[in-house]
């Protein structure tokens, strides 16, 4: 069966098949007419009124004729066929141009024109790339500024902020060209092309203050004292993480799954991102040693940059324990809130409304009643118990016939931006960490539930809005980690899977070959913490891109294939991935859980 765009076409192609036949047949007349007109002209015999012509009449024809010549008259049948079939061409032409630059439907693209398929694809490489730039150059700007203090930072935070507020519109603007009729690509392009236009905007903001903020830190000139503060820092997270453990396992014996399955594996991957930091520390020391300045530092913001984000994942299970402790004092709140609520419409005679109330009604009473079952039996989640106690009470009050509250707005207001919250900084935490394959899809919500919360006081509507945002900005970016694979699937624990998917190193598939470093701090249980020298990598055949290059190509799943090194890895810094950084070891190759395309990278 053909499709109706099919059908459109054939009828198109038939019709220009015509107008061309049409035309190559006039010409072909034309031709032929202007061929017999000497066989068509009189010869010997004249027409009646040539017999009374003069004598100088007719010598001057003989003589025409004994020239070989042609008259005027001959000349004007072929100038006008000339005439006709350049106006013709003339016409088609400007026809066709014009055809072109207004098509809506597939076709050949006018000139110098971006498709907007690609224009659409070029744009989400344009989100996640200056996502991925600000939330790199907020953490380094942190770490300067616990060093020099806020006020020799503020231009360098000023153009953070900046290029944070036009990631933000352009994310807006992202979400509303979904909303735009599939017909209208006019509109569809231009919004495509500001969303560009605005990432380029943040991206060339960052990069002006990038020589200045390099000035200011100074790494090449102060290295040892970085490196210092760095190896402090990372003693201090490698003490953390038995504590952490601790409060993980606590968090599995008092609750349900649904609440630490989120947090289950931060930290291992604390772990992992620890092991990275103390193999570039010892790189980095070496280096200095060698007076390998530019080496040295690249190596020390890899191991910063992991230290940072083990930190965030170390962090992310503190910061759930206690958002948990929060709701579960105020969840006795809120069911007395609902009760209140419920007896107020209670009140209220059967017949001055119609089912919308008394189902409401009946809804909040189930819920009230489920999870004040739930909070006595057992392990329970706090955070959902809030958040759906709040919901069908905010349902009940919203009811235009229930008497209303004065202080029912910002109670509930108040009491929904515990779960909203923790919703959206632990969505953020995962993309920090996973940034180098989650996509545009992700990040978008997670930008749209931000600015919703960050209304001055945001309604209820907002609050609850950002909640379920955020948590579904959450599932996409754990699909799009599980579509990319395993980076943890190698037998050699160096971290470098991590710090790719992490988006530490990034830019460029990874060099092999040289061993790795030995001494120096290590993580807590980090199995070779002895001190012992690291075992010489082995090399590898050369095979598929590693992984956090423009093509992941997987090879499967035992963990001992290995992805074969190219060049170089870029480590992220402030305003972008600017230094190139030559690592000297295998990177593990990414399982392939699925066969869908992964989302882009940076």
């Amino acid at each position: 069966m053909t499709s109706p765009l099919n059908r459109t076409r054939s009828r198109r192609a038939t019709s220009s098949i015509a107008v061309r036949v049409t035309h190559t047949v006039l010409g072909g007349l034309m031709a032929l007419g202007w061929l017999l007109l000497p066989v068509a002209r009189p010869g010997d015999g004249r027409p009646p009124e040539w017999q009374g012509k003069g004598q100088a009449v007719e010598e001057v024809s003989a003589a025409s004729g004994q020239r070989g010549g042609t008259s005027a008259d001959d000349l004007v049948l072929p100038v006008a066929a000339v005439l006709v079939a350049g106006s013709l061409a003339a016409y088609a032409s400007v026809r066709r141009t014009r055809r072109a630059r207004t098509r809506t439907t597939p076709g050949r693209a006018v000139p110098g024109t971006v498709p907007l398929a690609e224009l659409d694809r070029l744009a989400g490489r344009s989100l996640v790339g200056t996502d991925d730039c600000v939330r790199t150059s907020a953490e380094e700007l942190d770490s300067v500024a616990a060093l020099f203090g806020p006020e020799a930072v503020e231009p360098y935070a000023e153009a953070v902020e900046f290029a944070r507020a036009e990631l933000a519109v352009a994310f807006r603007l992202w979400q509303r060209s979904d909303d735009i009729a599939p017909d209208d690509e006019e509109a569809r392009r231009l919004t495509l092309e500001e969303i560009r236009a605005r990432c380029a905007e943040a991206g060339r903001r960052l990069d002006a203050e990038a020589p200045g903020f390099d000035l200011l830190r100074a790494l090449e000139r102060d290295t040892p004292a970085a490196l210092a503060s760095a190896e402090v820092r990372f003693r201090e997270l490698a003490g953390r993480t038995p504590a952490t453990r601790t409060t993980l396992a606590g968090l599995h014996e008092r609750y349900a799954p649904s609440v630490y399955l989120p947090v289950a594996g931060h930290v291992e991957q604390a772990k992992d991102r620890l092991v990275f930091a103390t193999t570039h520390l010892n790189r980095a020391r070496q280096a200095l040693d060698r007076t390998e300045a530019a080496r040295a530092v690249a190596c020390l913001r890899a191991a910063e940059g992991a230290i940072g984000q083990a930190d965030v994942l170390l962090a992310g299970v503190d910061r759930l324990a206690g958002e948990l402790v929060v709701a579960e004092d105020r969840l006795p709140a809120a069911l007395a809130r609902a009760d209140a609520c419920l007896a107020r419409a209670r009140t209220v005679p059967a017949g001055a409304v119609g089912g919308a109330l008394s189902g409401r009604v009946a809804h909040t009473a189930s819920v009230v009643a489920d999870m004040r079952r739930s909070a006595a039996d057992g392990p329970y989640d706090p955070l959902d118990a809030l958040r759906r106690v709040l919901r069908a009470t905010a349902a009940l009050v919203g009811t235009p016939a229930l008497a209303r509250d004065e202080e029912d707005g910002p109670f509930l207001r108040d009491e929904a931006l515990v779960p909203a919250r923790a919703a959206v900084t632990s969505a953020d935490d995962f993309v920090t960490t996973h940034r180098a394959v989650v996509g545009v899809g992700a990040r978008a919500l997670l930008a749209e539930a931000r600015r919703r919360l960050a209304g001055s006081p945001p309604t209820v509507a907002d609050v609850q809005r950002a909640d379920v945002l955020a948590r579904e900005a959450r599932q996409l970016a754990e699909r799009d980690v599980r579509t990319y694979g395993n980076p943890y699937a190698g037998p050699e624990a160096d971290g470098v899977g991590g710090a790719v998917l992490g988006g530490i190193l990034c830019g460029g598939p990874v060099p092999e070959g040289a061993p790795a470093a030995d001494g120096g701090p290590r993580p807590d249980g980090d199995p070779s913490a002895d001190g012992s020298p690291a075992r010489e990598e082995r090399p590898v055949a050369n095979g598929g891109p590693a992984p956090g290059a423009a093509s992941r190509g997987g090879t499967s799943g035992d963990g001992a294939s290995r992805t074969a090194a190219a060049d170089s890895l870029g480590v992220a810094s402030f305003g972008g991935p600017r230094t190139r950084y030559r690592r000297a070891a295998a990177v593990p190759a990414a399982v392939r859980t699925g066969s869908a395309t992964p989302p882009p990278g940076p």
